[in-house]
């Protein structure tokens, strides 16, 4: 459980910030910012289930943004051999999870038609949340990438990232009415 007595501890003063190591890195460095574009998606996902009243929807985000604390946890814990088992001392995202997100996804997707076209960001307003989310997600797997393509990452946690957007895009389909009030692009409309 954690316990936190102080919010403020002074000690990123100096531009770095402490790692579940103990180890201490600068605030901008490519691990810092993929948790950092971690916990905006979790806040985005947040956002939508203020629009969002089915409970298992809410359900299913909320689960979501649990296992962001958890993907954030797992990249603030670096493993540079590679090791990425899970302990009693070390939170690691499991291939499970993103496993659940396939299933999720398989069972949102059997409520909607085949796409025929691109579908723009928008419809009801808790659809535009979702792919704000959506999009936010996107940003953090790119930071993930990133940071993998210097220290090791988490398969399993690169795989969830990714799946998560999916789902994210197929939610926001099931909201617009199971994608009857999809928005759909015109290629070239305005020219």
């Amino acid at each position: 459980m954690v316990k936190l007595n102080r919010i403020y501890t002074r000690t990123g003063d100096d531009g770095t910030t402490g790692l579940v190591d103990g180890s201490r890195v600068p605030k901008h460095s490519f691990r810092i910012e993929a948790i950092g574009l971690v916990d905006e998606a979790n806040s985005a996902i947040g956002l939508a289930l203020c629009a969002i009243a089915d409970q298992a929807h809410r359900a299913l985000l909320t689960r979501v943004q649990n296992d962001l604390f958890d993907l954030g946890a797992d990249l603030a814990t670096p493993a540079e051999d590679g090791d990425f088992a899970p302990s009693e001392m070390v939170l690691r995202i499991a291939a499970s999870q993103a496993e659940w997100i396939e299933s999720e996804i398989d069972a949102l997707n059997g409520k909607l038609e085949p796409l025929t076209s691109f579908v723009l960001p928008g419809g009801s307003e808790a659809a535009a949340r979702v792919h704000i989310a959506r999009a936010t997600t996107r940003a953090a797997e790119r930071a993930i990438t990133a940071l993998a393509a210097e220290s090791p990452v988490n398969p399993a946690a690169a795989a969830y990232i990714n799946r998560l957007s999916d789902l994210l895009f197929v939610l926001a389909r099931v909201l617009n009415d199971n994608g009857a009030s999809d928005v759909k692009w015109v290629p070239g409309a305005n020219r």
